[in-house]
């Protein structure tokens, strides 16, 4: 089973989840009020962020205004694939939900981007998100059709890893204050990653606050920085795309698992006729009978109208395509985070998070360059 390879371009899912995280820091304390009163008297000699002067003289710590961070991330989460099409050689496409069941659906995913950024106002971070990803989608699926008291049975087992690469471009702002010695921060993103095999590049938005303190060293401008907080992604659903049935399905045994599966059809149908045969007038005409009759027909005409047609591409599989179309969503939208920085000086970073809880798991460290503009 695993040399076959049917249909599993339909598990293409990335959702590329870069954020920022930079901070406004409140200095409090006596034993800062030597740095609380240099902040007040002190001229800011940047341009940005807009009343950035007014902000220090308040008490605040600012970052420099404009930075690059060169970040690495990677992501495991399962989803959900629901609203299933599929077709071949541009012909028809079959909706699968009723007869396709996911065991499992693991989306990875790994990428390296750059972000820039600039502080607009003391309150704001403005950043952009350009990278490159590399996917890889793994499923273990089956196809399941009913006998005539409505029993489903699986006929058909597959499993795929479908590898993709791209690139992903985005937007994002980090709206943060300085609270009592700490941080609040509320980064939000949205992104566009292009993959291979699909029509247009994939939209992603992504929510993630978070709270955190900072702790000075002994070294000036050196301090680690510690946090905890949340991660929130949306997909938006609608997938569709084509790739070679070259891509998607292996091995020589295929035709014969194509033709065992129209063995399997057929004799569920005949099984299921042979009771609906047998069942009086009164009995047909029980709504329960004739749902029971109805689900197992249609679902029985939707598996042999596929195989039908993945009878057809096989036989010009060398030119054959795979036309599909899916709905998809992370089966856990939220996760919990922490994370840690260290600043060497108020010009380079390093910093480290990590995302747990529920089916999604993610990494990510990132080198940060800050200058002022």
């Amino acid at each position: 089973m695993k040399k076959n390879r049917l249909i599993f371009l339909i598990v293409i899912f990335v959702s590329l989840q870069t954020y920022s995280q930079v901070y406004t820091d409140k200095i409090v304390g006596k034993k800062n009020e030597a740095v609380i009163d240099s902040l007040k008297t002190s001229e800011y000699p940047y341009s940005l962020p807009i009343w950035g002067e007014k902000a220090t003289q308040k008490g605040y710590q600012l970052p420099y205004s404009a930075g690059v961070s060169v970040n690495y991330f990677w992501q495991e989460s399962s989803i959900i694939i629901d609203n299933l099409y599929v077709g071949f050689n541009n012909g028809p496409q079959y909706n699968l939900d009723q007869i396709v069941r996911f065991n499992s659906s693991v989306a990875s995913a790994n990428a390296i981007n750059v972000r820039p950024d600039i502080w607009l106002f003391p309150f704001l971070n403005v950043y952009g998100i350009l990278g490159k990803v590399n996917t890889s989608t793994a499923i273990n699926a089956g196809v399941w059709v009913p006998d005539a008291q409505n029993n489903w049975t699986e006929i058909y087992t597959f499993g795929s890893k479908a590898k993709f690469e791209g690139t992903t471009f985005g937007l994002g702002f980090t709206p943060t204050i300085g609270i009592g010695g700490g941080w609040l921060a509320l980064d939000m993103n949205v992104a566009w990653t292009d993959l291979e095999g699909l029509e247009k590049p994939a939209q992603s938005f992504v929510f993630g606050p978070r709270m955190g303190k900072t702790f000075n060293l002994k070294k000036p401008e050196s301090n680690i920085t510690v946090w905890a907080g949340a991660f929130r992604v949306h997909l938006k659903s609608e997938t569709k795309g084509s790739l070679a049935l070259s891509d998607v399905i292996s091995g020589g045994d295929s035709q014969a698992k194509v033709d065992q599966g129209f063995v399997k059809v057929a004799e569920k149908q005949t099984a299921v006729d042979d009771w609906w045969n047998g069942l009086s007038n009164i009995e047909k005409a029980n709504p329960v009978n004739q749902a029971k009759h109805n689900t197992a027909n249609q679902a029985l005409e939707t598996a042999g109208n596929f195989l039908t047609a993945i009878d057809g591409a096989l036989s010009t599989a060398g030119t054959s395509t795979v036309q599909y179309a899916l709905e998809k969503a992370p089966e856990d939208a939220w996760n919990f985070l922490l994370g840690a920085q260290y600043q060497y000086n108020k010009h380079f970073m390093l910093r480290a998070e990590y995302g747990f809880l529920g089916t999604r798991k993610q990494f990510m460290t990132s080198l940060q360059y800050r200058f002022g503009l």
